[in-house]
C-alpha cells in the first residue's frame, strides 16, 4: 500500500511517501514560509523523485491539528482535494500524536506540545505500550502551569517534545525537577513518515466529514460567538 502523508499544522512542513510501511521518501523543512505556496510543489517533487504517480496512491494521511489555524486548514484542504480527485481514503491524525511518536524509545510519559501563546499550550500525554502509542491524558488547550501540575501528580518521568521547548524549559524544570527529560533538538520536529505509520491501519470516514481539530476556537470566531450570546441575553 502506497501512502502519502503531509503535515503543515505548524512551522514545519513535512511530506512523506511510504510503500508497505517502508519509507521511500520524505521532505521536511523548518522555515517560516507560507505553506500554501510550498506544499504542492513539495508533494510533486517528492513523488517525482521516488517515481510514484498519483494514480498509484492508496490513501492520504494528514495532520489534523492542533496547531496553526491557517496551517491546519491548508493541509486538510490539500489532502481532501487530492483524495476526492483520486477517489481514495483520507485519514486525519493528531499533530500532537505524530510528534509523540518521536519518543518511541522512551519508557515513561511523552508530552508533545505547541505554544498557543499567552502561557497556553496545545498538549496531551502519551505512552508506548505493547508497541502501540496510547494516549494517557487527553489533548487540551491549557495553561502550561496547570498542565505541569497534572504531570507532577503522576510522579513519572516525562519526555518533552516541542519546537518551543526552550521557551518553557525553565518553567518545566521548576515544576518537575529531575522528572523532566528534554529530547535532543533533532527529535523535536514532527515527521510526516510518523503520520503515515500511525494512520495506515485506521478506518477512513467520508472525505467531507474530516475536519480540523483546533482544540479551541479562533479568536475572531470566539469573539463573534460571545457577541451573539450577549445579544441573545439582552
Amino acid at each position: 500500500m502506497k501512502i502519502l502523508a503531509m503535515d503543515t499544522s505548524n512551522q514545519v512542513l513535512s511530506v512523506a511517501l511510504l510503500d508497505d510501511k517502508q519509507l521511500i521518501g520524505e521532505i521536511t523543512t523548518n522555515i517560516a514560509k507560507n505553506h500554501s505556496v510550498r506544499l504542492m510543489p513539495a508533494v510533486e517533487k517528492l513523488m517525482k523523485d521516488v517515481n510514484v504517480k498519483p494514480s498509484e496512491l492508496d490513501r492520504i494521511i494528514v495532520a489534523q491539528g492542533p496547531g496553526s489555524y491557517t496551517g491546519v486548514r491548508i493541509g486538510l484542504a490539500t489532502a481532501k482535494t487530492m483524495a476526492w480527485a483520486l477517489d481514495i481514503p483520507v485519514i486525519g491524525v493528531s499533530s500532537l500524536e505524530a510528534l509523540a511518536y518521536q519518543g518511541i524509545l522512551f519508557d515513561g510519559i511523552i508530552c508533545p506540545f505547541f505554544d498557543a501563546r499567552r502561557g497556553l499550550v496545545y498538549t496531551g500525554a502519551f505512552q508506548w505500550k505493547n508497541e502501540k502509542l496510547e494516549i494517557v491524558m487527553e489533548e487540551e488547550n491549557i495553561l502550561m502551569t496547570e498542565w505541569l501540575v497534572k504531570l507532577q501528580k503522576t510522579g513519572e518521568r516525562v519526555l518533552f517534545l516541542s519546537q518551543d521547548t526552550e521557551a518553557f524549559k525553565e518553567l518545566i524544570t521548576e515544576y518537575l525537577q529531575d522528572k523532566a527529560v528534554f529530547a535532543d533538538k533533532s527529535f523535536q520536529l514532527p515527521r510526516a513518515a510518523h503520520l503515515a505509520l500511525l494512520g495506515e491501519d485506521r478506518e477512513a470516514g467520508s472525505v467531507h466529514t474530516l475536519v480540523p481539530n483546533y482544540l479551541r476556537l479562533a479568536e475572531a470566531e470566539a469573539n463573534w460567538q460571545k457577541k451573539q450570546k450577549e445579544k441573545a441575553d439582552s
